[in-house]
């Protein structure tokens, strides 16, 4: 196990040593301006002087408080509303038009009204992660839902189940691989969705810092934005997925039993 794990190290340590190369012959062979195609010694002294005066930290926070409240406020009304959609198909019938018309305007046209409308803070962004976020957690709770037996429904009721029992001890767990999966999604569309709603009106967080690299020509500092926005993702998609494994660890102990 020990020497997988190794093996996993030095392949990416390998592979970002490639990439590195290959972006600095680029900007040999192709001679590229500095505000065209920076090379990776010049991103890197830009990212050690953001982080020394600790403009990226800062940044940075403000992105993850917006994606965490965003993130968690659209997992918790998709959740809520694809259970009640998945009991009640009359319900599905009347409202799934609505909500799949909603999925057919882009977040990047909506952003500018909610900022109207909820002002240029930090609640516009968080309706606006909540709002990408929403769609792909309803439709993987809605599936998760409808996915359990319903000779396991009938089994609840021959013992006499409650029905918080039967959610807690039947619904949840059936339902919450397909859910954790939906999670991860969100997870990594919450960035996407905070970074569309600092583009349209901000003065602090990661948008902000690529959208002032645009206008200043500053291409390192959009480098380093992008790295940023990018480990954020892949932070957040690695916390959602150690959750799957920790939560879903009966399944794999059941399988091998």
């Amino acid at each position: 196990m020990r020497r997988k794990r190794v093996s996993r190290i030095g392949l990416a340590m390998a592979s970002l040593v490639i990439f590195l190369a290959l972006w600095q012959g680029v900007v040999w062979v192709g001679g590229y301006p500095a505000f065209i195609m920076p090379p990776p010694v010049a991103v890197a002294e830009r990212l050690w002087g953001l982080l020394a005066d600790g403009a990226l930290w800062h940044h940075t926070w403000v992105t993850l408080r917006e994606v965490l409240i965003g993130l968690g406020l659209g997992a918790v009304v998709a959740v809520l509303l694809g259970y009640g959609l998945a009991h009640f198909p009359l319900a599905e019938r009347l409202l799934s038009p609505y909500v799949v018309a909603s999925q057919s305007i882009p977040v990047v046209a909506v952003a500018p009204l909610l900022v109207i409308w909820f002002g240029t803070g930090m609640l516009s962004k968080v309706v606006v992660c909540a709002l990408t976020v929403f769609f792909p957690i309803l439709v993987n709770t809605v599936v998760g839902v409808r996915s359990v037996e319903r000779g396991l429904h009938d089994l609840m009721r021959a013992l006499e189940a409650t029905r918080w029992q039967t959610v807690w001890l039947l619904e949840v767990p059936a339902a919450l691989p397909v859910l954790l999966g939906g999670l991860k999604v969100g997870a990594t569309l919450a960035v996407i969705g905070a970074v569309v709603g600092e583009f349209v009106a901000s003065s602090e967080g990661l948008g902000y810092l690529l959208k002032q690299g645009q206008q200043l020509y500053d291409t390192p500092l959009i480098f380093v934005g992008i790295g940023a926005l990018m480990v954020l993702a892949q932070t957040l998609y690695g916390i959602v997925a150690l959750a799957e494994r920790i939560l879903l660890r009966w399944r794999v102990e059941g399988r091998k039993e």
